[in-house]
């Protein structure tokens, strides 16, 4: 019996093999061609991020550092436009593309717009940029939503700043400063209602905060009491 069972396996196995053989020389000429091609793509990508997307980052990099000191001593305009020697941020935006630095490049660069006064330019480059850092995007989304409140365009303002809050909750500071912020937006253009959920929702999410504090007063003063 057993041995009987080895010479079914062995049939199975002979008949496994065959069907590959013939696979194979059906098919070897496309599944060459397909193994080539990816070769070929690991081996242009490995190029493009050696050769050209590296040195990039790493002069991108550069070009930065000074802008990024002048951002950090409030010297706006330097840090946007350059000093004449170094670059500032739009610069860097434009011949860095890209990269990395480049996109840090817009928050500073929105940032710098917004504390300008230039609120279409500010929402301009926060929009462009983007990051798996948690608590700089939600730092983003709530200048986003300066920027859009100070335009007069509340609905995007309110949408942003209710995303800066949820978007990093683990900063519990900064995440009840946000939603404090779309609740008082809400409340002063008349939203009533979502003034008194977003409130409520500090409280709830918050409640070891000064804002959560303070969103008892703004409940009372619209007639809520707990």
């Amino acid at each position: 019996m057993e041995a009987k069972n080895q010479s079914t396996k062995n049939e199975n196995n002979d008949v496994v093999i065959e069907a590959l053989s013939q696979f194979w020389n059906k098919n070897k000429r496309a599944i060459s061609i397909s193994v080539l091609a990816i070769v070929l793509v690991v081996c242009v990508n490995w190029a493009y991020t050696k050769y050209l997307q590296q040195p990039k980052e790493a002069k991108a990099n550069d070009a930065l550092f000074k802008a990024e000191e002048y951002y950090r001593i409030d010297s706006l305009q330097k840090a946007l436009n350059g000093d004449g020697f170094n670059l500032g941020f739009i610069k860097v935006i434009e011949k860095y593309s890209g990269t990395k630095a480049a996109n840090l490049a817009y928050f500073y660069a929105g940032d710098c717009y917004l504390r300008s006064g230039e609120f279409a330019k500010a929402v301009e480059n926060l929009k462009e940029f983007n990051t798996d850092a948690k608590q700089i995007q939600a730092r983003a989304y709530k200048l986003l939503a300066d920027a859009y409140s100070e335009l007069n365009k509340n609905e995007e303002a309110l949408e942003f700043y209710k995303k800066a809050a949820f978007h990093f909750t683990t900063d519990s500071y900064n995440a009840a400063d946000y939603l404090f912020n779309a609740a008082q937006l809400a409340e002063k253009t008349g939203n009533t209602k979502e003034a008194i959920d977003l409130y409520n929702q500090l409280k709830e999410k918050f409640p070891n905060t000064q804002q959560s504090n303070d969103a008892d007063k703004f409940l009372a003063k619209l007639g809520i009491y707990k």
